[in-house]
């Protein structure tokens, strides 16, 4: 796989934008199974709210979220997304 790096910059010269969470932890500090984990519960998110529009507003919301929580201690994927979705009480 390529480094983190490299696939934001491909990403943006195929004129894909990246979706809501790789964007915000592009410059994260956070190591890559922390980043696995933030991301999978994004992913796990999206599609428990059938969410498929990835440029659709609120997916950015569910990133910042999910990397909220994380930064407050969630490091489960399951928990993060359950923690998620009641807080932002969108289910």
């Amino acid at each position: 796989m390529y480094p983190r790096s490299i696939w934001f910059r491909n990403k943006e010269l195929a004129g894909a934008p990246a979706m809501a969470i790789y964007r915000l932890l592009q410059n994260s500090p956070l190591g890559p199974e922390e980043i696995a984990v933030l991301t999978d519960a994004y992913e796990r998110t999206l599609r428990r709210l059938s969410l498929v529009d990835r440029n659709d507003p609120i997916t950015e919301i569910i990133a910042k979220k999910i990397i909220e929580l994380g930064q407050r201690g969630v490091r489960e994927a399951a928990q993060l997304v359950e923690l998620a979705i009641k807080e932002l009480e969108v289910e």
